[in-house]
C-alpha cells in the first residue's frame, strides 16, 4: 500500500520572510507537505542565523555559526537558495519562481519589494492564482503602515504588556516573541483559505497581515473586556482576572498551579484540602462570589497548602480533577515522561554527525501527519538542487549566475532523521 501523502503536497511557497512570523508560518506549511524554498541573501542568510549564542554545537566540539538556537526553531523542511535579489538577474530568477509557485510569503517594509519589482502587483500580472502574504509590523495601510515593527513595539502597543507583569508592577513583556508568533500561526490559517479559494476559483489574493493587529486580536477577553464593560484591566501576576482560584501557590518545596475553572472543581478542592465548608460558604460557593472575595479565598487556599509538599499535592489534585501542575524549567519540561511519549523532540543527524534537535508540530493529524525531513539549511545549500527543481535550469546557466555574483552555492549536508 503506497503511503499517504502529506496534505500540503505539491503546495510549492516561495519563503523571503526573515527572523520569526514568516518563518514560523512557512515552517508550517513545510511540517504539512509543501515544498518551501527559502530565498536568502548570499553569505548573510536569514538575520536570526546570527542571533546567538547558542549556536549547534559540532560533534569535534566546536560551533556551527550558521546554526544558532533562534534559526533552528523555525526552519526545518525547507530548502536554501541564495539569490542577490537586488541585482536585475536576481530579480528575474525570483520572479520566475513565484510564477511557478502557489504562495509566496515576504516580511519587508511596505513597498520595499516594489523597487524589485516583486511587490503583490507585479507577481500577480505574471500568476494570477498565487497567494501572497505580506507581514509587517503595522500592516499595508493605516497611520503606522511606514513604521518599522518588531514583537516588542506590537506587544507594548497591543495591550499585551498592560496586563502582563506583578500587581503594581512595571510593564512586562512575554519570555517569548508571543506577537511574532501568533502572526506566523494567522498567516499560516490565512493562507491555508486562500488556497481554498484559489482551489475553487484560480484568483490568488494578498493577504496583510500586521503584528499589531495580531496582537490587539490575541487579547480575546482582556480586550472583550474592555468593549464590553469599559474594564481597563491591569497587571495581575498570575492572578486570572475572572477566574478564582487561578493562579500558583507557595507550598513547602516551590510553588504549584492550581486552576479552578467551575464551582465543581472548587467544591473538589475544598474538599481535597479538608476544608469542606468554604465550598458551602456564600462568599465563595459561585465562580462570582469568588471573584468578588478573591483575597479571601486565595489566602484561605494558600494556609491549607503552604506546608504540602508540591508534586504530592498535584498528584492529590489531579486525581480529585482539579487542574494543577508545577512551573517546570525548560530543563523540566523535556526531562517530562510527556516529551517521550508525544514524541515532542524531532532530531537530524547530518552526515557531518551533527545532531540537529526541533520541537514537533503539536497536532497530531491521525491520515496526513506532519513529517520532519530536512534540517534547518545552511545559507544556499539548496540554490542548484531548488532552481532545477523549480525552474529546469541547466549546469550551464546556473554557472552562469554564480560567476556573476547573482547567486551563491552551499554546501549540501545530508542529513537522517
Amino acid at each position: 500500500m503506497n503511503p499517504t501523502k502529506a496534505a500540503l503536497d505539491g503546495v510549492r511557497v516561495l519563503d523571503l520572510a526573515r527572523v520569526l512570523a514568516g518563518p514560523w508560518a512557512t515552517q508550517i506549511l513545510a511540517d504539512l507537505g509543501a515544498d518551501v524554498l527559502k530565498v536568502e541573501q548570499p553569505g548573510r542568510g536569514d538575520d536570526t542565523r546570527a542571533w546567538g549564542p547558542p549556536f549547534l554545537q559540532m560533534p569535534e566540539g566546536g560551533e556551527d555559526r550558521e546554526e544558532s538556537a533562534y534559526y533552528i526553531c523555525c526552519n526545518r523542511n525547507k530548502r536554501s537558495i541564495a539569490i542577490d535579489i537586488a541585482t536585475p538577474e536576481g530579480a528575474d530568477l525570483v520572479r520566475s519562481l513565484a510564477a511557478k509557485a502557489d504562495v509566496l510569503v515576504e516580511n519587508f517594509k511596505v513597498g520595499g519589494l516594489a523597487r524589485y519589482g516583486l511587490d503583490y502587483e507585479a507577481i500577480r500580472a505574471i500568476n494570477p492564482r498565487i497567494v501572497y502574504c505580506s507581514i509587517t509590523g503595522f500592516g499595508q495601510t493605516g497611520p503606522y503602515a511606514d513604521r518599522p515593527g518588531y514583537d516588542f513595539v506590537a506587544q507594548g502597543m497591543g495591550g499585551f504588556m498592560s496586563v502582563t507583569g506583578k500587581e503594581g508592577g512595571g510593564p512586562l513583556r512575554a519570555g517569548v516573541a508571543m506577537a511574532d508568533l501568533s502572526t506566523g500561526m494567522y498567516a499560516a490559517v490565512s493562507i491555508l483559505a486562500a488556497l481554498r479559494h484559489a482551489e475553487r476559483t484560480g484568483e490568488g489574493q494578498q493577504i496583510d497581515l500586521s503584528l499589531l493587529d495580531t496582537q490587539i486580536a490575541m487579547m480575546a477577553n482582556q480586550g472583550s473586556s474592555w468593549l464590553v464593560g469599559g474594564i481597563n484591566p491591569g497587571r495581575l501576576g498570575n492572578r486570572h482576572p475572572t477566574v478564582v482560584p487561578y493562579r500558583t501557590f507557595r507550598v513547602a518545596d516551590g510553588e504549584i498551579i492550581i486552576a479552578v475553572g467551575n464551582d465543581g472543581q472548587f467544591r473538589a478542592l475544598c474538599g481535597l484540602l479538608g476544608r469542606p465548608d468554604l465550598a458551602e460558604d456564600p462568599r465563595f460557593a459561585t465562580s462570582a462570589g469568588r471573584q468578588v472575595n478573591r483575597d479571601a479565598i486565595e489566602q484561605l487556599i494558600q494556609d491549607a497548602v503552604a506546608h504540602e509538599t508540591g508534586l504530592a499535592l498535584i498528584d492529590r489534585l489531579v486525581a480529585a480533577n482539579v487542574p494543577a501542575g508545577p512551573v517546570n524549567t525548560l530543563k523540566d519540561v523535556y526531562a517530562d515522561p510527556f516529551v517521550t511519549a508525544r514524541e515532542t523532540v524531532q532530531s537530524f543527524e547530518r552526515a557531518d554527525g551533527a545532531v540537529i534537535p526541533t520541537v514537533a508540530f503539536p497536532a497530531k493529524l491521525s491520515a496526513t501527519p506532519a513529517t520532519y525531513h530536512t534540517a534547518p539549511p545552511r545559507v544556499g545549500e539548496h540554490t542548484d538542487e531548488g532552481l532545477r527543481a523549480w525552474l529546469d535550469l541547466s549546469g550551464d546557466e546556473l554557472d552562469g549566475f554564480a560567476q556573476a555574483g547573482v547567486i551563491r552555492r552551499g554546501t549540501p549536508v545530508p542529513n537522517r532523521h
